[in-house]
């Protein structure tokens, strides 16, 4: 389908030759020789892009252009005007115009400016696609759970965002989300943005445990060309792509020092300044903040600035782990399962009731995220329409295990290598596994947990339960 034009001008002989020009690059163009014209021919079609003089008889170019946004302001407008003057241009950019240009008109250069509107017209669509995408898929509703503690959480979000209403979107609080890993964090993070003021703006997202803190302040802050070594070019900070929208930085715990002197100064002053830069740039963000970890405890050993701590927690919310979340289990099993099912291409798969009470009596220790990759894994595998206990092997024995090991009174036979049979806690046994296995890759947890079979998460709760520590050098 050819991309579409409507041309707007008085003179015959111009806008002859501006829709002979474009035919022959495959654009749809449509000829109208006054605003009235015009107006009445946008009540059927839309254009992609309105192309007008700014002195026209009757209506000016300037009053077409402001109706055209008003109809509908994804069209792109270029005003043609003979003046060439800075306040005209000036009233046309302010009004909405895409561009202008000046006559006499070179035609190469309109169909280059033609393009570049399309291209700007085409990726606003896409990202008001995504945007609508992420309103349905990550607001406030869309977050499962019937659970008591989950109602809780949500409904303190709901209290939140009724207050923020309240206030100016330059002036919402910033929020710290607690919980252990895996909870969902970053879903109540999203549901604050997407059901709130900032909705139309970017939500950007830093891990800042994914990135070296050597890295992490340029990554932020941005950096000027020649700042450093590998400053090759001038660059833009995440704090600054977040203009407008909101800033969630997760594992805030994780971030340095020196670098929380400078969230704190843009906390403080809504202003940034890139490295090997003099200049100041305000900035118009909210930030939402997430940590599995005590900030607390690590204000008080001086790993966390306490004024830091408190400008990010105006606002907390804790998110509540699985295990609290009575009834939640079996309801996001069967989600994950569906959604993995269609993934997968196999639908209408269902636990039978030995499955069902091994998912509920695990323990979760990597949260929904650990649930939602066991039943990943289990839909890859599963041969036919009914998920039985078997199939859910390596949580199955997690669980005898969990079961076996908090139990005192319980006692596995085990051979050793030496020969010979001695009574052992299967916790023991558990133990000294995966201190073998962490000793072996010198300490590396992913490693360690592909051996053994484990997620990371897993294998992290499994070093914090038995107290493991790598020994010091």
């Amino acid at each position: 389908m050819a991309n579409s034009v409507l041309v707007v001008e008085d003179d015959d002989i111009l806008a002859e030759n501006i829709q002979m020009y474009l035919k022959r690059s495959n654009w749809d163009v449509r000829v109208c020789h006054s605003a009235e014209d015009a107006l009445r021919a946008l009540e059927t079609v839309r254009p992609d892009i309105v192309i007008t003089d700014h002195i026209l008889p009757g209506i000016t170019g300037l009053e077409l252009l402001q109706r055209v946004m008003v109809m509908d302001p994804q069209i792109k407008v270029i005003m043609m005007t003979g003046e060439s003057t800075v306040q005209t241009a000036v009233d046309a950019m302010k009004a909405g115009a895409y561009d202008y240009l000046t006559k006499p008109v070179v035609l190469a250069e309109l169909k280059i400016l033609l393009e570049k509107a399309l291209g700007v017209s085409s990726m606003e669509r896409a990202l008001s696609f995504y945007q609508r995408r992420q309103a349905k898929d990550s607001g406030l509703d869309a977050i499962i759970g019937e659970s008591a503690a989950i109602q809780e959480v949500k409904q303190k979000v709901r209290q939140i965002l009724e207050a923020e209403r309240m206030v100016s979107a330059g002036d919402l609080p910033a929020v710290l989300v607690t919980g252990e890993t895996g909870t969902g964090k970053e879903l109540f993070a999203r549901s604050l943005h997407v059901d709130g003021s900032r909705n139309t703006g970017p939500f950007v997202e830093v891990n800042c445990a994914s990135i070296p803190s050597n890295l992490l302040e340029s990554e932020l802050f941005g950096h000027e060309k020649g700042a450093f070594t590998d400053a090759k070019d001038r660059r833009m900070g995440l704090v600054e792509s977040a203009d407008g929208g909101t800033l969630f930085l997760d594992e805030i715990g994780e971030v340095d020092l020196s670098i929380q002197a400078k969230l704190l100064k843009l906390l403080e002053e809504k202003s940034v300044r890139r490295i090997g830069s003099v200049r100041e740039r305000r900035v118009n963000i909210r930030i939402i903040s997430a940590t599995n970890q005590d900030l607390e405890k690590m204000v008080r050993d001086g790993r966390f600035r306490s004024d830091l701590y408190f400008r990010l927690r105006i606002v907390t919310l804790r998110v509540p782990p699985l295990r609290e979340r009575n009834g939640d289990i079996l309801l996001l099993a069967r989600h994950f399962l569906e959604e993995h099912g269609k993934r997968y291409g196999k639908r209408g798969l269902t636990f039978t009731p030995d499955a069902e009470r091994v998912l509920i009596g695990y323990n979760w220790p990597g949260n929904v995220r650990e649930l939602r990759n066991t039943l990943e894994q289990t839909v890859l595998l599963a041969q036919e329409g009914s998920i039985g206990a078997s199939q859910l092997a390596v949580c199955a024995g997690l669980v005898a295990s969990e079961a076996v090991a908090e139990d005192d009174e319980e006692r596995v036979e085990i051979e050793h290598a030496g020969g010979g049979a001695s009574a052992m806690k299967l916790s023991d046994l558990e133990r000294d596994l995966v201190l073998k296995t962490l000793e072996k890759t010198d300490w590396n947890v992913s490693k360690s947990a592909k051996l053994l079979g484990l997620s990371r998460d897993m294998l992290r709760y499994r070093i914090e339960k038995y107290g493991l520590a790598r020994p010091e050098e």
